[in-house]
């Protein structure tokens, strides 16, 4: 506990040193200890080295200058890796050819990540140059994560983070998130998702975007990036310019968005904005076409977008990173050699080429340079990675990942905290929610009458993937003595899923059913299941696990929570908010009163 204590006093000490979002947060986020990432301070003047007998020269630091174009090249090409498949790419990274590594999700402990990114380290180390490997990783929340991941805990959903609305702590929260990278070895955070989603149709954003509101999304993603910076992990604002108002998922098709230049200037890139005022060392791109910029090209190949629009219009001095360039966005009958030329030619800097063997990837993009690109603009892009791992402390032996220290308790206190303040009561009948009613009493055949404890019907429509996290909220009602009976159902129930849960709710005081969508379109079997059941005269109390834009298809539900997201904390959160233990104090951060519009039509 006293560790702990300590932790909390240094955390908030270092965070809250300066007056963040005092009265403008645009102004006041970094007035003290801006990142400095591009703005290197004057080396002292090197030491005197004395030689004696026998004694070996110090190694000279390697420059920029000193590599190969070849080596050059290969700072700009990154992988995708994991603990199962990362030794068929040791050659590749021995031989110098790899610039970083995207770490995959899986069902991996924390010392399994550790030891797969320093064996990646060893490997890097016998490369001619020696250059380290910039690692990265996709720690986002949301829906991009999988129930057990690589030994990191579970991250409240970015929408949760803003029903909260509570800066100082999700600043202090991911600050705590960047001590846990760093502490194996992870060098790049691929978040925050700062898209408006004013699209609740949207089939890969959702939970992902902190909502429907401009200001609210810039503002969180603006807290999300300074915790993170603030402890050395550089964050990347995405997918520039601007995902939220798509109908399609770029991994399976083009997205093209017929959105004009002064919505998207309102509503889409103010966030963006706002990450490269404040000084955000990345932006990942988008692979859809702004038909208003640039009709014939996503914005990952427009030149139009990422050098007129990010690099010279807004300044932005960071590293340009692409989406993966095995999505089919960004293929569109090509490769990911056609890809990857298309989108340095454009401003890219860093490129995510997947599980592609990268002894081809790169021996195919030498081929080309000074035909179809031009040798200064491999140069320009490798010379921002170089420097980015000269800042990054990369090649500062000195730093070892031991001595870098987290908190899993910190890091529990402020998760629980902001889950407590996100949580959601969208609607509430009277002594449902909290609920207060007094327990039944049975008569006897004696005449004499037994007062029953109180059940609950829990049944929750949700992936296998959540079934040991959503269990939990059952916890409390037992603590107070309920009898509990729960059930996971089939996301697409069938007539038997049904069945069960009329049995269970038959005897029942309180009903919780929980629906999951990822986005605006309702699954039509669970819709029909949940339909059904919320026919029934019981009090019934509608858990929306995860897009809140479900809730709008259930206008008869008298009791609606929204949750943001299925993990114990959350479960938990509801139960307690039901029970009255606490009171519900989270605000929709998204719009749930629009109109349907027409989808377009995707372009594969």
């Amino acid at each position: 506990m006293k560790n702990y204590k300590y932790f909390l006093f240094l955390t908030l000490s270092l965070l809250l040193s300066a007056p963040l979002f005092a009265q403008n947060p645009q102004e006041d986020l970094f007035t003290k200890d801006k990142p400095k990432a591009y703005k290197k301070e004057a080396a002292p003047a090197p030491a005197a080295v004395v030689i004696t007998p026998n004694q070996e020269m110090p190694a000279k630091p390697i420059t920029f200058e000193d590599l190969t174009l070849e080596q050059k090249l290969a700072q700009t090409i990154f992988i995708a890796v994991d603990v199962d498949t990362a030794a068929k790419y040791k050659t590749a990274i021995q031989k110098g050819l790899v610039g970083g590594v995207l770490i995959q999700w899986g069902n991996y402990s924390l010392e399994q990540t550790r030891d797969l990114i320093a064996k990646l380290q060893s490997w890097a180390e016998k490369s001619p140059s020696k250059i380290p490997l910039l690692v990265s990783i996709d720690y986002e929340g949301g829906t991009v994560y999988t129930p057990v991941t690589l030994g990191f805990p579970y991250l409240p959903t970015n929408m949760m983070l803003a029903a909260a609305d509570n800066l100082e702590d999700t600043i202090t929260l991911f600050y705590i998130v960047a001590l846990e990278l760093k502490s194996v070895g992870v060098h790049i955070n691929f978040a925050p998702v700062i898209d408006v989603n004013i699209n609740p149709a949207n089939p890969i954003i959702g939970v992902r975007s902190f909502g429907s509101d401009t200001k609210l999304v810039g503002n969180m993603g603006l807290a999300l990036i300074t915790g993170m910076q603030k402890a050395g992990i550089m964050a990347v604002a995405k997918h520039f310019p601007g995902h939220g108002e798509t109908y399609q998922d770029s991994h399976l098709a083009l997205p093209h968005l017929s959105v004009g230049e002064e919505e998207f200037r309102r509503v889409h890139l103010p966030p963006f904005k706002l990450a490269v005022d404040n000084g955000v060392m990345g932006v990942m791109t988008a692979h859809i076409v702004y038909d208003f910029m640039d009709k014939d090209n996503a914005a990952t190949f427009s030149p139009t977008i990422l050098k007129g629009l990010l690099r010279d219009e807004m300044g932005f001095k960071g590293i340009v990173i692409s989406d993966s360039l095995d999505m089919a966005g960004a293929l569109k009958g090509s490769d990911i050699i056609t890809a990857a030329v298309k989108s340095l030619n454009a401003g890219v800097d860093l490129l995510l080429t997947s599980k592609r063997d990268p002894i081809r990837t790169h021996k195919e993009i030498m081929a080309q340079i000074n035909t179809t690109i031009p040798q200064a603009r491999v140069e320009d892009a490798a010379k921002k990675i170089f420097e980015l791992k000269q800042n990054l402390g990369l090649f500062d032996k000195d730093i070892k990942q031991a001595d870098i220290k987290s908190s899993a308790a910190a890091f529990e206190y402020f998760a629980k905290k902001l889950t407590e303040e996100g949580i959601t009561a969208v609607k509430t009948q009277a002594g449902v929610i909290p609920y207060t009613k007094p327990r039944r009493a049975k008569a006897n055949d004696d005449g004499s009458f037994e007062v029953k404890k109180q059940k609950l019907c829990s049944v929750f429509f949700s992936p296998a993937r959540f079934a040991d996290q959503l269990p939990v909220i059952n916890t409390p009602f037992m603590e107070k003595g309920w009898q509990v009976e729960y059930f996971n159902a089939h996301m697409r129930p069938k007539q038997a899923d049904i069945d069960r849960a009329k049995r269970c709710m038959s005897d029942a005081d309180l009903v919780i059913l929980g629906s999951l969508q990822w986005a605006d379109t309702p699954i039509d079997s669970q819709k029909k299941a949940i339909d059904e059941l919320l026919e029934s005269d019981k009090d019934i109390i509608l858990l929306s696990l995860m897009s809140p834009y479900d809730i709008k298809f259930y206008p008869q539900a008298k009791n609606v929570i929204a949750m943001y997201g299925a993990n114990k904390l959350s479960a938990r959160t509801a139960a307690d908010i039901i029970l009255g233990n606490i009171p519900a104090k989270g605000k929709l951060p998204v719009n749930l009163n629009y109109e349907t519009k027409q989808p377009q039509q995707p372009q594969i």
